[in-house]
């Protein structure tokens, strides 16, 4: 295989781990996290609806409370800030707003969103609710991974969570009934390095045809 390992962009990926110790010391603004979510929701989306919602989680004893909901997971309370990726079902509401912005920034004219408009509402009203959740899991996988590769890129760790209580979370953050928690990503400055990690062979994971 030849890859060029001075490439900015696999640098990032080759480095890139889940780091589950954090100096607790560490601190990110809040405008720099604001700038990464920015960037990272460049991610591609199912329609461009963009089904994702975050809370950033930085007060210490609301990190100490999600800690207990997460499984008791360290990384939870000593990273800078615990990022929330959120699921929207009723993402489709918002089409008329991001297709005027596409209108207006010139990547379409009126009559195209006008047309992706109807269709959206076609369409999306009428999918079961279960079809919507996997849309939004879908794209909520695509930002946070982006998340973390831009966090990387800045010279922070992170690490994703699923194990957390999704219930108890949706309880304590008082959800809408429309959002529904999917991922928790901590974000911080590493005390410990991560474990290494092996990937399997190309030929047990892809076919070509």
């Amino acid at each position: 295989m030849s890859v060029n390992v001075e490439s900015p962009l696999y640098k990032v990926m080759k480095e890139r781990k889940s780091v589950r110790v954090y100096d607790p010391n560490f601190k990110i603004e809040k405008e720099e996290l604001e700038e990464m979510l920015t960037l990272a929701t460049s991610a591609p989306s199912s329609s461009n609806l963009q089904a994702w919602n975050f809370i950033v989680i930085q007060d210490q004893e609301v990190k100490k409370e999600l800690r207990a909901i997460a499984n008791n997971q360290a990384q939870v309370e000593q990273s800078s800030a615990v990022i929330a990726v959120l699921g929207n079902i009723d993402a489709y509401k918002n089409v008329e707003k991001i297709y005027t912005q596409n209108v207006e920034a010139g990547h379409m004219d009126e009559s195209i969103k006008e047309r992706t408009v109807a269709n959206t509402y076609a369409m999306y009203p009428n999918a079961p609710v279960e079809a919507r959740m996997n849309i939004a899991a879908f794209d909520a996988g695509l930002v946070s991974m982006q998340l973390m590769l831009v966090a990387k890129e800045r010279g922070y760790d992170t690490i994703p969570m699923g194990g957390f209580d999704k219930a108890k979370f949706a309880e304590r953050f008082e959800l809408p009934e429309h959002l529904f928690p999917i991922v928790l990503i901590a974000v911080g400055k590493a005390a410990a390095p991560a474990f290494g990690t092996t990937r399997l062979p190309l030929e047990d994971v892809a076919k070509f045809i």
